[in-house]
């Protein structure tokens, strides 16, 4: 006889979802991101969008102030100096005028390395103004080709640092102020410091040369301010989300000119920097804040952030980070949390990394989060997919488990809802049982060959379902040549007693047409006959069995019951119901029920009240035995 295959056992990675697989995956697609270098990318480019944010709510200091050779200052210092670059006298003219002001220390971020052949005479009126004073500073420039010069042979007022160990002979190619004296080359280096990605980050506070120490211009500048420097070699800067007070160049040669200045006494005891940020003198550099941020900018902020010492610090969180997410993210999924579930978790855990880095600027703390984030999600992805395909082949299986006991074609739905679900528990609820046997089968086994004998139960197993499906029945199993069917599990059944009870009566209506049509087809079925037992009572239900063998059924007295009512009815009826089947419809008005007597069954002292049900529509039924 045909027979369900074995339900596989509960394990535990049943009732987990295995999740090695994709966190192997992350972690070679990690490694292999973190090498080529997209990880550090990662981590710049949300730095940067949380830095330029919170840069907002940073004011620069009012006493760093720069004067700009603007585009504004280009025109309107044409007729008075001519096209740029102006002779250096004009330099000299401001500072001379300026010096009475007293601003604290003044900084050109301007390379006066080249003498100017044709005004020799506006170079060295230039030259004896800087001499006169002790509070100016120059630009110097680190350069990768040229010709190498003896870093002994810097003046002092270089400010060249020779470290414990280093090397007298060390060289290197600088562009300086040549133009001056070499007491007045006070000042320092102003290259730009650029990530690999070209973006300009943090500010250098020296050039480490074979033990000799560059320091930069803001680093010279902040140490005759009086600020002690940090020992490093640079800083992560701290930016501000607007540019530092800035003065018009010619704005203030104007001013200075005037019998009583206005711009000019503001600059008292301030640091001012001197530096071309018209777009044309292309001094201008990518950073966090801007594709196109003045060089100077980048110098005041490294001096404002080394005398507030708020540079930021960084803090390796990447790795941490990334495995307390993905842990976090593989855990939700291993417990069988849904993927809506895990990603409103890490989103919700990707905020709070996200507020964390924003309040760790307040604390001078860089926290590089972009690369966990982004792999964090990965993860959630890798994990949702293994997941989904998971959920996807436990549903088949379920399908395919529980398409042999309901209609496959509402199994389906049942699954999605949830309803149905194989690793449910055994449960006890109360179900009608149903038992049908066949009459006759000895002598139809006697008159057929066993092939012919398989063939015919199968054909008649098959009608025998599809009614038991019809109606919303759940099929135990075959047992040789019986049906065990039941109602209410593992689904409940609103008037499941009534559903069974038409499914046995739709059940010999079905045979009665299965042996006309073999009777048409010479293929008479003599005595075969069907005997039909329900009863309506509590039972077990679930999967049961072995580690090796499990199967969906019920078991209980009413399991046994309902088959000992089968065994009763030869002879009196092809249905017989109990009792409880027949209170349990009801006042259904499809049905009578025609009390057939009181049946001594097996296993119980007291006899059982039987009944045959009818259709209300069969009058022919209404009062008899069959």
């Amino acid at each position: 006889m045909p027979e369900r295959a074995a339900v596989p056992p509960r394990t535990t990675s049943s009732r987990h979802v295995p999740i090695r697989l994709p966190l192997l995956a992350l972690a070679l697609l990690a490694l292999v991101l973190h090498f080529t270098g997209a990880l550090d990318r990662a981590d710049d480019r949300l730095g940067d969008w949380l830095l330029a944010h919170h840069a907002q709510s940073r004011v620069p200091p009012d006493d760093i102030v720069v004067v700009a050779i603007d585009q504004k200052s280009l025109e309107e210092m044409i007729e008075l100096a001519g096209s740029w670059p102006w002779p250096r006298s004009v330099h000299g003219e401001l500072l001379d005028m300026l010096a009475p002001h007293a601003p604290r220390a003044v900084a050109f971020d301007l390379f006066f390395n080249e003498e100017d052949r044709f005004q020799a005479l506006s170079d060295e009126a230039f030259s004896e103004i800087v001499a006169g004073q002790d509070n100016l500073f120059f630009a110097s420039l680190r350069l990768f080709d040229g010709n190498l010069a003896p870093l002994s042979m810097l003046p002092a007022s270089f400010g060249a640092e020779a470290r414990p160990g280093a090397n007298p002979d060390a060289k290197a190619v600088l562009l300086v102020p040549g133009i001056l004296g070499e007491d007045s080359w006070r000042g320092g280096l102003v290259n730009f410091v650029a990530d690999k990605d070209g973006i300009g980050r943090h500010t250098r506070l020296y050039d480490e040369i074979e033990g000799w120490r560059l320091h930069s211009l803001e680093a010279n500048l902040a140490t005759f301010i009086g600020t002690a420097l940090p020992d490093r070699q640079r800083l992560r800067l701290h930016w501000y989300g607007e540019p530092p007070p800035t003065i018009a160049y010619s704005d203030l040669f104007n001013d200075l000119q005037q019998a009583e200045p206005v711009i000019a006494p503001t600059l008292a005891g301030k640091v001012v920097l001197i530096a071309a940020t018209a777009p044309g003198l292309l001094d201008m550099r990518p950073t966090p804040i801007s594709q196109q941020t003045p060089g100077v900018h980048i110098r005041t902020t490294g001096l404002a952030n080394l005398r507030a010492g708020d540079w930021l610090s960084d803090w390796p969180a990447r790795w941490p980070l990334l495995l307390v997410l993905v842990a976090g993210t593989a855990l939700a999924f291993y417990r069988r949390a849904s993927p809506l579930q895990s990603g409103l978790g890490l989103g919700v855990a990707s905020l709070a990394v996200l507020a964390a880095a924003w309040f760790a600027f307040e604390a001078n703390l860089y926290l590089p989060v972009g690369a966990a984030l982004a792999m964090a999600w990965v993860g959630y992805g890798l994990l949702t997919v293994e997941s989904q395909w998971l959920e996807r082949r436990q549903r088949e299986a379920t399908v395919g488990i529980f398409g042999r006991f309901l209609d496959p074609r509402v199994v389906e739905g049942l699954v999605e809802s949830g309803e149905l679900d194989r690793e449910r528990k055994p449960e006890a609820r109360e179900i009608t049982i149903l038992f049908s046997d066949i009459r006759g089968f000895t002598t139809l086994s006697e008159t057929r060959t066993p092939e012919q004998v398989v063939d015919l139960l199968n054909r008649y197993f098959s009608r025998q379902v599809e009614v038991i499906f019809r109606h919303g029945g759940t099929l135990d199993k075959f047992i040789g040549d019986a049906i065990m069917a039941f109602w209410n599990a593992p689904t409940q059944t609103e008037g499941h007693a009534a559903k069974a009870v038409e499914a046995a009566l739709d059940m010999t209506l079905a045979l009665d047409e299965f042996k006309r049509e073999l009777a048409a087809n010479g293929e008479g079925l003599g005595d075969f006959d069907v005997g039909i037992g329900l009863h309506t009572g509590p039972a077990v239900v679930g999967f049961l069995g072995s580690d090796t063998r499990m199967e969906y059924t019920a078991i209980g007295d009413t399991v046994n019951l309902g088959s000992r009512i089968e065994g009763t009815t030869k002879g009196v009826a092809r249905v017989l119901v109990s009792g409880a089947t027949k209170s349990a419809c009801g006042a259904d008005s499809r049905f009578n029920f025609i009390h057939r007597g009181q049946f001594k069954v097996k296993g119980r002292e007291e006899p059982v009240e039987l009944y045959e049900p009818v259709r209300n529509t069969d009058p022919s039924r209404a009062g008899g035995m069959p």
